[in-house]
């Protein structure tokens, strides 16, 4: 596996240094369209609708369209966002695990310690296990704030990022809003039925048939000489387009928890802390706005 990302888990004063790589992968047969008559490959350009001209991906520009109107984005445009490029994977709060909505679920990562000694990962691997909690955390990947589900698979943790509230579309189907009555016989027999194909789960018996035998058709294929030279389906060569280690782990827990009952205490010398921070904040954002204004006059 080749790590996708390198950072760290900070909750509190911990700080548990990690790489981040894609826990999953896509098993699919790749596929590409050719003409049905001499086996040339189809090639998509990217053709501009008002001149008709190909355009290299250097000239092409990000635009939003309300259905009426088109506003164009440009790079330095997009450069002027304040965009989140921190390396630190910030534990929002930690969950039942049970509240976690599986449709709520998305992209899986496994985190690996990167760190000469991996007792923080450990710590925290097993505070998850032994609490029966899930940390939720929020951190920035492909220039997108992500939020995200922590948990224990095994001996590893699993990043799992979750979709946004208003990504999940709410049900409505006016036929189960209808009254049905269900009789006792039939919810018995319906759970006699539920009994007699209960198992417990192995995701190793199941097989994708499809691609199994996509396959076994493009080995028959090739074993009968029915295919062409890769070369030949080609035209004419187009132009190309232009962590840091914890110190004392002990210290920063014991400090972590302090910290946090002082904030519950609620008490005046709290707030201040508290203010403190949120204009550090602050200032940190205006900081990372101005120094992008200015990259971005610069470039222009």
């Amino acid at each position: 596996m080749r790590t996708i990302w390198k950072g760290a888990l900070t909750f509190g004063l911990v700080n548990v240094p990690v790489k981040v790589y894609s826990a999953t992968e896509d098993h699919d047969v790749p596929l590409h369209q050719v003409h049905a008559a001499d086996g040339g490959r189809i090639r998509y350009q990217r053709i501009c609708e008002l001149d008709g001209e190909v355009v290299p991906y250097a000239d092409i520009d990000k635009a939003y369209d309300d259905g009426e109107r088109t506003v164009v984005l440009t790079a330095d445009d997009i450069a002027s966002l304040p965009a989140e490029r921190s390396r630190e994977i910030e534990v929002v709060e930690f969950v039942p695990s049970d509240q976690i909505d599986l449709l709520t679920l998305d992209k899986a990562y496994y985190l690996e310690p990167d760190s000469s000694s991996p007792k923080a990962y450990v710590l925290l691997r097993q505070t998850l296990e032994q609490t029966e909690r899930t940390a939720i955390v929020r951190f920035s990947l492909r220039q997108k704030t992500r939020l995200a589900a922590l948990r224990v698979r095994g001996d590893v943790l699993v990043l799992q990022t979750l979709l946004w509230a208003d990504e999940v579309r709410e049900p409505a189907f006016p036929a189960l809003d209808e009254p049905v009555k269900i009789s006792a016989k039939e919810l018995e027999l319906s759970a006699s039925l539920v009994d007699s194909f209960s198992a417990d789960f192995d995701p190793d018996q199941f097989v994708d048939e499809y691609q199994q035998e996509l396959r076994t058709l493009i080995d028959a294929k090739l074993e009968k000489g029915d295919a062409l030279d890769t070369a030949e389906t080609f035209g004419e060569e187009q132009p190309a387009d232009a962590g840091g280690e914890v110190i004392d782990l002990m210290a920063a827990l014991k400090a972590s928890v302090e910290r946090s009952r002082a904030a519950r205490a609620g008490g005046a010398t709290d707030e201040k802390p508290a203010k403190k921070a949120s204009d550090h904040s602050s200032s940190a954002k205006k900081s990372a706005k101005k120094s992008a204004k200015s990259k971005a006059k610069k470039s222009a």
